[in-house]
């Protein structure tokens, strides 16, 4: 029922939004100016906001159609290199250029798309053939197409690097400890594809180290509170008719919630960039938030075994966790070098969560390990902005080229 009424209330608000969305294109550039048209900008303004505050349920473009290698701009184009029920393994392919790297990046699956990470993409393709996780919305995934849990989500990665045979892997936030499961699964089968380097960023490896907001949630209450509260089925209306989810538009009111003055105070910046006519500092806005709220529905399985494993009884670093049946040893990690990356001002996922890969891959020698912090960085600014670019990312690559 939660799922149907918030359907029922985006289909209510719908042609008010229609309506906003007309007065902010009759009144919102007009040839004479912010000063003379202070009125007409302050309505196109105050419709433009309510027009946009609403969540998007469709993956948005990836928007990367060129990057620069050695000095010369190459065209990219997005291909599926292998498609999955779940997710697909999505290829940038660059138009020419030299031979690079494949890197596998692992993208979460925390109630945004795969897009979330653009800008770690772009970044990377410079100096490497990128692949990336595009996980798909649990809400248009058929029900014929079976369950999803962390099981599911290591035997898509350990497919996807099996796919591409020789690659180096990457996880961003969520997706640290599952990489970190296949690598050590792979190394213990001698498995020919076994990722030649891992970097791991912002993950909760073990939550119980300096625990945030995030991870005193998911202890305040047993794993039943959430499926009964947060689980929900998905409407008819759509592919994956009767799939329990946890949904997207739960898991972005959450983080919302967290940071409303944040968000509040954007949302009135918006309001004053539109006035004014800054149209680059609006442009920068709408781009951030066109993001921000594109959700992605979680399959019930997935959220609720990640909150029991890696949130609430730590399974990874107790040495318990098990992938169908099977313990898993992170010392069987031997041969792949190893980087971890935290961000100083990580308020989702504290100092030394992520480090903790360190201890745990035990097998690694100490010469090819390395963990680092960045100084004066939140979660997102692990893996994009300026500090991922300019102080990060020469690291991340440096790793990956010396894994060659």
């Amino acid at each position: 029922m939660l799922y149907e009424a918030y359907q029922a209330q985006q289909d209510f608000l719908a042609p008010f939004r229609a309506g906003a969305d007309l007065v902010k294109t009759a009144f919102g550039d007009t040839a004479l100016g912010p000063s003379t048209n202070y009125m007409l900008r302050s309505l196109a303004a105050g419709a433009e906001i309510f027009a946009r505050a609403q969540m998007i349920h469709d993956r948005p473009d990836y928007g990367i159609a060129e990057v620069m290698v050695a000095g010369s701009p190459l065209a990219v184009t997005e291909q599926v290199a292998l498609a999955m029920p779940f997710g697909n393994l999505v290829h940038f392919r660059k138009e020419g250029g030299p031979v690079q790297p494949k890197v596998l990046l692992a993208a979460p699956m925390a109630g945004h798309f795969a897009t979330l990470l653009r800008n770690t993409v772009q970044t990377l393709l410079a100096d490497h053939d990128v692949y990336i996780t595009d996980w798909k919305s649990g809400r248009d995934v058929p029900l014929s197409e079976g369950r999803f849990g962390t099981d599911e989500y290591v035997g898509h990665l350990i497919a996807f690097f099996t796919h591409l045979g020789d690659a180096h892997g990457i996880a961003v936030c969520q997706p640290c400890p599952s990489m970190l499961v296949a690598a050590a699964l792979m190394a213990e089968d001698g498995h020919a594809a076994t990722p030649r380097s891992l970097t791991l960023m912002a993950g909760p490896v073990d939550t119980r180290i300096n625990p945030t907001r995030v991870n005193d949630l998911a202890q305040e209450n047993p794993l039943g509170w959430f499926e009964h509260n947060l689980i929900t089925t998905v409407p008819r209306r759509y592919a994956g008719a009767h799939r329990r989810v946890y949904p997207g538009f739960l898991q972005l009111s959450a983080f919302v919630t967290m940071n409303l003055s944040r968000h509040v105070r954007a949302h009135m910046d918006l309001f004053g960039h539109i006035l004014k006519g800054e149209i680059t500092k609006a442009d920068a806005n709408r781009k951030f938030y066109d993001e921000y709220f594109s959700v992605a529905d979680l399959p019930a399985e997935f959220y609720l075994e990640t909150v029991h494993k890696v949130f609430q009884e730590h399974h990874l670093p107790r040495g318990i966790y098990a992938w169908r049946g099977r313990k898993v040893n992170p010392g069987a990690i031997r041969k792949t070098p190893l980087l971890t990356v935290e961000g100083e001002r990580d308020d989702i996922c504290g100092l030394g969560q992520t480090m903790a890969a360190q201890e745990l891959c035990s097998g690694i020698r100490p010469f090819r390990k390395k963990h680092y912090v960045q100084a004066g960085a939140g979660h997102y600014g692990v893996f994009s902005g300026t500090r991922w670019q300019t102080q990060i990312y020469p690291m991340v690559r440096n790793h990956i080229l010396s894994a060659q």
